[in-house]
């Protein structure tokens, strides 16, 4: 069965006009005789969006039943059941009514694509996952309804529906958003024009970026590799040589003279692994690509030139950034260069040659190490040196032997030196063995002159074989020793990264790891003071330097107490006592040192978001102590005034029902006030940790009926099975009757009608457990702990649902007096709350 296609109308704020839209689309579909029903639509009270429904099919709402509030949600089965060519589902980010199959509107409309059922729905920017934080910092409003990007990425269209701020705020004063009483507030808040800007753009830029994979998903499956100009992408090569950074901070200016412009850093790395360039600096260049907001990428390719353009096509990029050749004028002639070669082959892609100091300079630095040692070289000599006469005085007793056999005995000699000395033993032997071989073994005898064409022929075949021979050795054994060191770095960068990564703390892992690879005594990190930055002669004092990580024993506390120093930037400097490293050990040095920057930055960063955090936490309960306040006092304050207030009235004559009526509506809800403020006393003493706890024997035969008495009418059909013979518990008999008000109050606020909650006890392993049992819609088990959070009933959709203050109190009471609360499944469906005490003749102290 084909999938259903799914087409979202996406806007910026609410009254945009998106459910407008979307039912001009299903009339437009209905009239083309495509089969069309109305799955759900919110029309808001807006007389234009309900007209637009005209004579579409409207499919009934299935009615759920939710705390004694009578809701409507979509019917997945009557569609279903139905099986249209198109739904009309509106907002595609609701929470559905608790009961519902699925839990979000989204998952309801996967089911019914997965049906082949196509369908047409809507969502608000500020609805989506991924920028969900981002409103609410620019709104100061928390959207607690969220969908997937993924979901929306995936539908087959998305329309955006806009509108400008100034003509939405019209919209919003002429009564076509929101009721009237509503207006003022909304345009003075949520609807003010800065933040429908900033709201219009994060839709505009969240819809590019889906078109941009769109697009590339179609040069994909078409297989167009030419550069399409939709999008400016500036490329910046990047060779870890010192004129990174000055490419990197050019290729940012051109990027930020095009809106949106995307910044990508490449460094292509030769295939065979084996690169001169130094790691410590493509580290630092990293790290400025992505604090400009760009992206860094390394690539494999033996040709740079073409591995280069390839990156930038497939990127889709319109402008390649590279360095102007630091190669010297002499090396120019005999090769075009990288840059030069990269813009003939560039075609549509902009290529700039940007100058920099270097450039022409040659690529000076540290000098080529040799490929062999010392020891092998001065090998190489004595054995040219020696082992030549020996062979020409072999040869020369040898009897019958012509030339050229002269010759490739003398070859062969060349290349043992060469395998054992290198190059340049290796070409003194061939430059020996050529005038040996001229003096010796060539007509006229005991002279430098070649008498015959063939012989000069011979000598110089053989010359330009050993130096050939002798290149080649060379080459080979520098090779081999540039692949064990790469790979020596290769395998020390990759135990690094493994230790940081498995470690808590990534800094000290990097300094201890620095340390034990290269046999250290200490190391550390210092950071210049901010005095000392502008004042050079401070620079070397002991004073002007502070030691911000450290490993190993007596640290160093300034540059010029260890014996290696590693520079990282202006302000950081790594210094490595015990030892002075050689010059090849220095550049991984350097790349650790450049991680080490970067490990102590994001440890500052979690350090000032765990100062951060208490202080969000606080003013979150802060502010939800407002709204419980002012929400839970409201209610409870109204019906007492309302009720003392037509007493006192001289107006209205009461009889005495209506008179007692009012008298016990006002008596229920002081006491509503009471419990709530006892509530808000305790959470406060047990926060300050100055809540006074007595414990003393008690039977929960007699404390359940108090608390039972406490909460009035309401839990006058509450069921308990109290066994006769139950231990007494070991707790405060105000503090149990307190925990006992709010659980129970809380199982009679989810317990559907006639079907009361249940109180049950039992004794296990010294303690004594009680149980509220209810059937209501229970709890999903990863959000158990989230009742127990003070406050936790702001986390829902309004303040009429969610758990409250109870709980958390509870909890806290009950650890209070050495006992627990968990909550379990109630078997067939709700909660069950298990308070646990110690029973009283178990008790510690006895």
């Amino acid at each position: 069965m084909p999938r259903g296609e799914l087409r979202i109308y996406l806007g910026a704020a609410p009254g945009v006009g998106k459910t407008y839209a979307m039912l001009e689309e299903a009339r437009r579909r209905a009239e083309r005789g495509t089969d069309v029903v109305i799955g759900l639509v919110e029309t808001h009270g807006r007389p234009h969006t309900a007209a637009m429904i005209g004579d579409l099919p409207v499919l009934p709402r299935r009615t759920l039943l939710h705390r004694g509030t009578e809701l409507t949600e979509l019917d997945l089965d009557a569609v279903l059941a139905r099986r249209p060519e198109l739904v009309v589902v509106d907002e595609l980010a609701h929470t559905n009514v608790p009961g519902s199959r699925h839990g979000k509107r989204w998952q309801d409309v996967q089911e019914l694509l997965d049906a082949g059922i196509s369908v047409l729905s809507t969502v608000n920017v500020q609805h989506l996952e991924s920028i969900n934080d981002v409103v609410a910092r620019i709104t100061g409003t928390i959207q607690r309804e969220t969908v997937p990007d993924a979901v929306v990425r995936a539908a087959g269209q998305v329309e955006l529906v806009d509108m400008t701020p100034e003509a939405l705020r019209r919209r919003m004063a002429h009564g076509n958003i929101y009721r009237p009483d509503r207006i003022d507030a909304a345009l003075g808040n949520y609807f003010r024009v800065g933040n429908l800007t900033a709201l219009r753009e994060l839709a505009l830029l969240w819809l590019a970026d889906k078109v941009d994979d769109q697009l590339d998903r179609y040069r994909a499956q078409q297989g167009i590799s030419a550069t399409w100009e939709a999008r400016e992408r500036v490329v910046v090569a990047l060779t870890g040589g010192p004129e990174g950074e000055t490419l990197i901070r050019r290729a940012a200016r051109i990027a930020a003279r095009s809106k949106g412009a995307d910044l990508l850093a490449v460094h292509v790395a030769r295939n065979d692994g084996l690169t001169g360039v130094d790691p410590a600096q493509l580290a630092r260049q990293r790290v400025l690509v992505e604090s400009l907001g760009g992206s860094y990428h390394q690539v494999l390719g033996g040709d740079v030139p073409a591995a280069l353009l390839d990156f930038a096509r497939g990127v889709n990029a319109t402008q390649l950034v590279l360095g102007a050749s630091r190669r010297g004028r002499f090396a120019q002639l005999f090769a075009r260069g990288v840059g030069v070669t990269t813009t003939a082959r560039s075609g549509a892609i902009d290529v700039h040659l940007v100058t920099h100091p270097q450039a022409g300079r040659g690529r000076r630095g540290a000098g080529v190490p040799a490929a062999l040692s010392r020891r092998r070289r001065l090998l190489g000599f004595a054995l040219a040196g020696l082992g030549l006469p020996l062979l020409t005085l072999l040869l020369s007793v040898l009897p019958d032997l012509t030339l050229t056999n002269d010759i490739l005995i003398f070859l062969a000699g060349v290349v043992g030196v060469a395998l054992v000395g290198g190059l340049w033993p290796a070409l003194v032997a061939a430059l020996g063995g050529s005038l040996l071989l001229n003096w010796f073994f060539t007509p006229p005898y005991r002279t430098l002159t070649i008498a015959e064409a063939d012989n000069l022929l011979a000598l110089a075949v053989f010359v330009a074989v050993a130096v050939a021979v002798s290149g080649v050795v060379d080459v080979a054994a520098r090779r081999t020793r540039e692949a064990a060191r790469a790979a020596a770095d290769a395998q020390t960068l990759a135990t690094v990264a493994g230790s940081v990564l498995r470690g808590e703390r990534p800094l000290p892992a990097l300094l201890d790891r620095l340390r034990e690879t290269f046999a250290l005594r200490a190391v550390s990190v210092l950071e210049l003071d901010p005095d000392a930055r502008g004042r050079p002669g401070r620079i070397h004092e002991e004073g002007a330097w502070r030691r911000v990580a450290s490993v190993g024993v007596d640290p160093a506390g300034s540059p010029g107490a260890g014996e290696t120093t590693v520079p990282v930037d202006d302000r950081l400097t790594v210094v490595l006592s015990g030892r002075r490293l050689e010059a090849a050990d220095r550049r991984i040095v350097e790349a650790f040192a450049a991680q080490a920057a970067v490990a102590l930055r994001q440890e500052r960063l979690a350090e000032e978001a765990a100062t951060a955090r208490p202080l969000a936490e606080a003013d979150r309960l802060r502010t939800a102590l407002l709204a419980a306040v002012s929400h839970d006092l409201r209610t409870p304050l109204a019906s007492a005034k309302a009720a003392v207030s037509s007493l006192r009235s001289p107006d209205v004559e009461f009889d005495p029902e209506d008179r007692a009526e009012l008298l016990a509506t006002a008596d229920e809800s002081l006491d509503r006030l009471g419990r709530l403020v006892a509530n808000l006393l305790d959470m406060s003493r047990l926060q300050a940790g100055a809540l006074g706890v007595t414990r003393t024997a008690i039977g929960l035969e007699d404390a359940v009926p108090l608390a039972l008495d406490d909460l009035g009418p309401a839990a006058a059909d509450v069921r308990t099975d109290i066994p006769a013979d139950l231990p007494a518990v070991d707790a405060d008999p105000g503090l149990l009757e307190r925990v006992l008000v709010n659980i129970v109050a809380n199982a009679l606020r989810h317990s559907p009608p006639g079907r009361p909650p249940t109180i049950t006890a039992s004794t296990h392993a010294g303690q004594v457990e009680l149980r509220v049992i209810d059937t209501g819609p229970g709890i999903p088990e990863d959000r158990w702990e989230h009742v127990f959070l003070p406050f936790q009933r702001l986390g829902d959709r309004d303040n009429q649902t969610g758990v409250g203050l109870g709980l958390a109190l509870s909890r806290g009471l009950a650890e209070a007096m050495g006992g627990s609360i968990t909550p379990e499944t109630t078997p067939g469906g709700g909660l069950t709350m298990v308070l646990r005490l110690p029973a009283a003749d178990e008790r510690p102290d006895r």
